[in-house]
C-alpha cells in the first residue's frame, strides 16, 4: 500500500474509533433503535440521545477528577 495511502487511513481511523464507540454505547446500553416517522422525530431522539451520552460522559468525568 502506498504511503499516502496509509497516511489517510490512519487519519480516517482516529476519528471513525472515536464516533463508533459513541454509536455503539447508544446502541447497546441505551438501546437506542430508531422506528419513528419523519425525519424531525428522529432528529429530535438521535439528538436527546447524544445529551444523554454526553451527560453520562460529564459526570464519569467528573467522577474522576474528584478522586484525583
Amino acid at each position: 500500500m502506498p504511503c499516502h495511502v496509509q497516511q489517510s487511513n490512519a487519519g480516517k481511523s482516529v476519528i471513525r474509533s472515536r464516533v463508533e464507540h459513541v454509536f455503539a454505547d447508544q446502541k447497546s446500553q441505551m438501546g437506542l433503535f430508531i422506528h419513528t416517522v419523519g425525519i424531525t422525530r428522529t432528529t429530535m431522539k438521535i439528538g436527546l440521545a447524544n445529551i444523554v451520552y454526553n451527560m453520562r460522559s460529564f459526570i464519569f468525568l467528573e467522577r474522576i477528577s474528584a478522586t484525583a
